[in-house]
C-alpha cells in the first residue's frame, strides 16, 4: 500500500521553502524537543554540518498555526502558509507524538501540549501572537490562551470545543472501551 502522505513530503518541503519558513527543532528540556516550521529570517544561516540557531525575533505580526490530531502541522496548514507568510511571521509547530516531536513525560494532554507550546515559542523569540487552532489543535490553543494570556493577541478556532471533560467524554469512553481520551487518542511512545 502507498503511503500518500510520505509520498507528498518533498512537495510540502519545497512549498515550505517557496514560502519562506523552514524546520527548526527546539529541545524544551532533556527528553521533550519540539519541531517547528519557522520564518527564514529568523534563523542564522548555519555553516554545512552545523544545526541553524535562532539570530532574531519575528519582524512581522506572528500567526501560530497549531494541527489537529490526524497529522502534523505542514499537512494541515500547507495552504494557509503560503498566504499567510506574505504580511506574518508564520510558525507551524508540530505537537508532541507528530512530526519528530516528543518527550519523555508520561502525561498526555492539551495543558503540556500548550505549555510545550509555549516554551517553544519564547525559545524562537515569540512573545506575543495570534493563535490559530484547528481540532485538537483548537483545544491546545484555548488551554495556550488560558495559561498565557499576555502571549496571545488573538486566538482563532476551527472545529473544536473548548476541552474535552469528564462529563464530555465518561460514557463515550466506556463505549470504547477506554479508561480515558489519552489511552484512545495518545500514543504511549513516539515510536
Amino acid at each position: 500500500m502507498v503511503n500518500l502522505v510520505a509520498l507528498q513530503r518533498p512537495l510540502m518541503h519545497w512549498l515550505m521553502k517557496m514560502a519562506g519558513v523552514r524546520p527548526y527543532t527546539v529541545e524544551l528540556e532533556p527528553g521533550t524537543a519540539m519541531n517547528f516550521w519557522v520564518p527564514n529570517e529568523t534563523l542564522d544561516k548555519p555553516k554545512k554540518g552545523q544545526k541553524p540557531s535562532v539570530k532574531a525575533s519575528p519582524t512581522k505580526p506572528v500567526v501560530v498555526l497549531v494541527h489537529g490530531f490526524a497529522a502534523e502541522g505542514i499537512v494541515t496548514w500547507q495552504f494557509q502558509i503560503g498566504a499567510l507568510s506574505k504580511k506574518y511571521s508564520v510558525y507551524v509547530p508540530d505537537l508532541l507524538f507528530f512530526g519528530g516531536s516528543a518527550t519523555d513525560k508520561a502525561e498526555r494532554s492539551p495543558a503540556l501540549q500548550a505549555e510545550c507550546l509555549a516554551a517553544g515559542l519564547r525559545k524562537l523569540g515569540v512573545e506575543r501572537c495570534t493563535l490559530v487552532g484547528f481540532s485538537y489543535g483548537g483545544m491546545v490553543a484555548f488551554k495556550l490562551a488560558e495559561l498565557y494570556p499576555d502571549m496571545v493577541r488573538a486566538l482563532v478556532v476551527s472545529g473544536s470545543i473548548l476541552a474535552m471533560t469528564c462529563s464530555v467524554s465518561d460514557e463515550t469512553m466506556e463505549r470504547l472501551g477506554c479508561g480515558s481520551s489519552s489511552e484512545l487518542l495518545l500514543p504511549s511512545s513516539g515510536k
